[in-house]
């Protein structure tokens, strides 16, 4: 289908009523940003990627101990509705097949909840690496689009009332308004935008 090997790529909710930009500009929220493949050797592709984020194309399958993004939103999910909790979600780096088909409601309503939400992505393929661009771009990222201030602690950009993050039991999901847990409350460098144009103008 054309798609780059690797890449950041920015991840907007679409269907949540709501979920617009008010304090930093217009449009639809950035509400997750993410990259992969930047640990040396590393050799999942950005499609594999956002595969594992998604799940299946029919969102009756997939795997929350393959992705934080998924185990997030299903513990929110949990939260805000006791009766979808269960007790095996997020334990473990893998699990059996009974207590798998114990979680697959829940990691069905993850599916069709992050497979409404349209996303960008921007070509960035560079070698895997813990100091690779993408890496650099995904760090500088989120703490440009998180919601914290980290100077006055303010909100800049806050969610909807009605946003599921709020039921996280992540903090800095809560605070940020992302569906990230690292790199939320840091300073981002303004040099990055200089390396974002060019990624931009890349493509």
């Amino acid at each position: 289908m054309g798609w780059p090997k690797r890449g950041i790529y920015f991840f907007y909710f679409f269907f949540e009523l709501g979920e617009t930009s008010f304090g930093s500009g217009t449009g639809l929220r950035v509400v997750r940003v993410g990259t992969h493949a930047v640990s040396s050797g590393a050799k999942s592709t950005l499609w594999n990627r956002l595969s594992q984020h998604r799940g299946s194309a029919s969102g009756l399958t997939g795997n929350h101990r393959g992705s934080v993004f998924r185990k997030l939103v299903g513990t929110a999910i949990a939260r805000r509705n006791p009766a979808r909790a269960v007790p095996s979600w997020g334990q473990g780096q893998s699990a059996p097949a009974a207590i798998r088909s114990q979680e697959r409601e829940l990691e069905a309503e993850v599916s069709r909840y992050i497979g409404a939400m349209p996303f960008l992505w921007l070509a960035v393929e560079d070698e895997p690496s813990s100091s690779s661009m993408r890496a650099y771009l995904e760090r500088n990222a989120i703490s440009l689009v998180s919601s914290v201030d980290e100077a006055s602690g303010m909100v800049l950009d806050p969610p909807s009332g009605s946003w599921l993050g709020r039921w996280s039991t992540c903090q800095n999901v809560r605070q940020s308004g992302l569906w990230n847990s690292r790199h939320v409350m840091e300073a981002y460098d303004p040099r990055f935008l200089g390396s974002l144009r060019e990624a931009v103008q890349w493509v």
